[in-house]
């Protein structure tokens, strides 16, 4: 069986890291933070994040002591964030959360800039079933994804491991394009109704370096 498009920014990052470069930065998303406290987030809780990447914001929570499982389908990713992590290299796991499944459940469930990098409805459709199926019964999840609220376009996932000039830290490396869904939030709104997610609170966050706009939403099992 071939690679899944969604995959590919394990070349991405890949890429980078063998420039001795960080393709997202260190910088950790403020929206994360400030949910964990806004609700009450305990050191003590179950945390899950989806799509950690090289670990911005895992980082934190583990320094602070939570209790987290920072999980990605890149191995890259997931190598890079357990050298970063000496002491906590079990804290990172390599997991497909549009095919696969862990057998615990979570208070607490974040995924920033993950469902925008997934283009068909099946798979963003798992994901929120993922999301869904994980969490405590009085659990809540942050669900981060890049847009506006208005604009709605995505890629052709047939060109994501394409490759193609970016700019790194300053430096130019050649990367794979990767993929992208951009939905309005009324789309991305009615995506968390059909899946079973209840919306507790929405709004517009940004993460620094990266998402100027980005669509968030905190959300319960319905």
């Amino acid at each position: 069986m071939g690679k899944k498009y969604y995959e590919a920014y394990n070349e991405r990052y890949k890429a980078t890291h063998e420039k001795n470069l960080c393709w997202l930065g260190t910088e950790p998303s403020p929206i994360v933070s400030e949910i964990v406290e806004r609700y009450g987030i305990r050191p003590s809780d179950k945390v899950l994040e989806l799509g950690c990447g090289e670990g911005r914001d895992a980082a934190v929570l583990l320094k602070n002591g939570y209790d987290l499982l920072a999980t990605d389908v890149s191995e890259e990713a997931i190598a890079y964030c357990r050298l970063q992590n000496p002491g906590d290299e079990d804290r990172f796991r390599l997991l497909d959360c549009v095919a696969g499944e862990l057998n615990q459940t979570f208070d607490f469930i974040y995924a920033v800039a993950v469902v925008h990098m997934l283009v068909p409805d099946e798979d963003r459709n798992a994901f929120y079933r993922f999301v869904r199926t994980h969490l405590n019964p009085n659990g809540i999840a942050l669900i981060c994804t890049m847009g506006d609220g208005t604009e709605e376009r995505q890629t052709d996932v047939s060109t994501a491991f394409e490759l193609s000039e970016r700019n790194c830290d300053g430096q130019t490396v050649m990367v794979a394009n990767t993929s992208c869904r951009v939905v309005s939030q009324e789309t991305f709104h009615r995506e968390l109704a059909q899946n079973g997610l209840a919306i507790a609170e929405h709004g517009f966050t940004s993460v620094p370096l990266q998402f100027s706009s980005m669509l968030y939403a905190v959300v319960k099992t319905a």
